[in-house]
């Protein structure tokens, strides 16, 4: 038998190997826990017809419930990016899914208003916490394909925000408001189970305790065009998920269950179009595909306006396929740019952007809507990516 020393794997080969292996590991791990993150941040929707029977809520009142979440759970992301980068501490990633578990589902057995906004607050925090850090190390130990793999990360959060309002409808109503409580136990083993395996990237430990301005204001002009993309994306993807179940109920003359498919469609396939754009962004580079994004999701909003029926499902499933081609491509990107700030430029691609489009655009719209119609209001808001296309002319990916 030969001993050659050519015929053993290099010490440097069998690093590398057990470093993709854990890369990997790590990825499906967040994954899997990002599912269960945005399945809860998508809870509250589920919960308001029966929070608004149960205690007489007015409009108002429930508007507010859906901002104060937008706010904790969105708008704050930045200041956990932050702490995350200059802490490095693990903690951030592992308590937030039981934190958001537990306080979203006691919604129902909330004993009253106040209670109801403190949950929301509290869960809010839980999911906002989550998301800089583990974007962050999502793919950190992955040497290649980023875009791809950080796909996998976000669509799995996709598809947890398309299940999240079937998962407490179907709880609710099999077994009554009073378990909702039950809705954590998902939350709560997922934290188990980050406390036991979930270790931070070497590169995000290696860059705690550094969280610098410098390298973000260095970078502005690049990171402040990415974001207005993202902003674009996220007006579109907010108004349309907020609205389109009344749209296709009261001006369509849909069902209240094919409404609900409606919604469902758009953000199941706005998950799938996130996987298969970060395949694109690797292939053919990320300038190109958020171009193809913004301009090829136009013919499909405006079909989804001026047809009806099966047809109007199927265009409005493919706008959302191809509108959120971009959200790990973004992202990847933005990282890319400042990379020993990873969480806090995560936290403005996804939840700053998204929070802020949600408090400012969905009052907007609604008030327009109050005056030309929902339709009409949708339609012009339809028309936002021609803009997001010509600023994607601008990027130089090189930068």
């Amino acid at each position: 038998m030969s001993t050659h020393p050519a015929s053993l794997p290099a010490p440097a080969a069998l690093d590398d190997s057990a470093g993709r292996k854990t890369g990997y590991q790590a990825l499906a791990l967040l994954a899997f826990a990002h599912f269960f993150i945005d399945l809860y941040s998508s809870g509250l929707s589920a919960f308001q017809p029966a929070l608004v029977a149960k205690f007489g809520l007015s409009l108002s009142q429930a508007g507010l419930l859906a901002g104060t979440l937008i706010f904790s759970s969105s708008l704050l992301q930045p200041v956990y990016g932050i702490l995350s980068d200059k802490t490095g501490s693990r903690l951030f990633t592992v308590l937030a899914p039981a934190m958001a578990g537990i306080f979203i589902s006691c919604l129902g057995v909330a004993p009253g208003f106040p209670w109801l906004l403190a949950a929301v607050l509290l869960g809010g925090a839980g999911i906002a916490s989550f998301h800089p850090q583990a974007s962050a190390n999502a793919v950190a130990r992955i040497p290649e394909n980023k875009s791809r793999w950080m796909a996998v990360f976000i669509s799995s959060g996709t598809f947890g925000l398309a299940f999240g309002p079937a998962f407490y409808t179907w709880l609710t109503e099999r077994y009554g408001m009073e378990m909702s409580w039950a809705g954590a136990i998902p939350g709560v083993l997922v934290t188990l189970f980050l406390l036991a395996r979930f270790e931070l990237a070497p590169q995000t430990r290696e860059t705690s305790n550094r969280f610098d301005i410098a390298e973000l204001r260095a970078k502005w002009r690049p990171l402040a065009l990415l974001f207005s993309l993202v902003y674009i994306r996220s007006v579109v993807q907010l108004v349309f998920t907020q609205f389109i179940p009344l749209y296709l109920f009261r001006e369509r003359g849909f069902s209240i269950r094919e409404a609900a498919l409606g919604l469902t469609l758009y953000l199941a396939f706005g998950g799938l179009g996130g996987f298969v754009g970060g395949n694109l962004a690797d292939r053919f580079g990320g300038k190109r595909v958020i171009r193809i994004s913004m301009l090829g999701c136009l013919p499909f909003l405006a079909l989804f306006f001026v047809s009806s029926g099966w047809v109007a499902l199927a265009a409005l499933a493919l706008a959302g396929l191809l509108l959120l081609f971009t959200i790990p491509v973004n992202v990847v990107m933005g990282q890319r740019l400042a990379p020993t700030q990873a969480g806090t430029v995560s936290s403005l691609m996804m939840g700053f952007a998204w929070g802020s489009a949600g408090l400012l655009f969905i009052p907007v719209v609604g008030w327009f809507a109050d005056r030309v119609g929902l339709g009409t209001a949708m339609a012009a808001v339809s028309a936002f990516p021609l803009l997001g296309f010509f600023l994607a002319l601008r990027i130089d990916e090189d930068a």
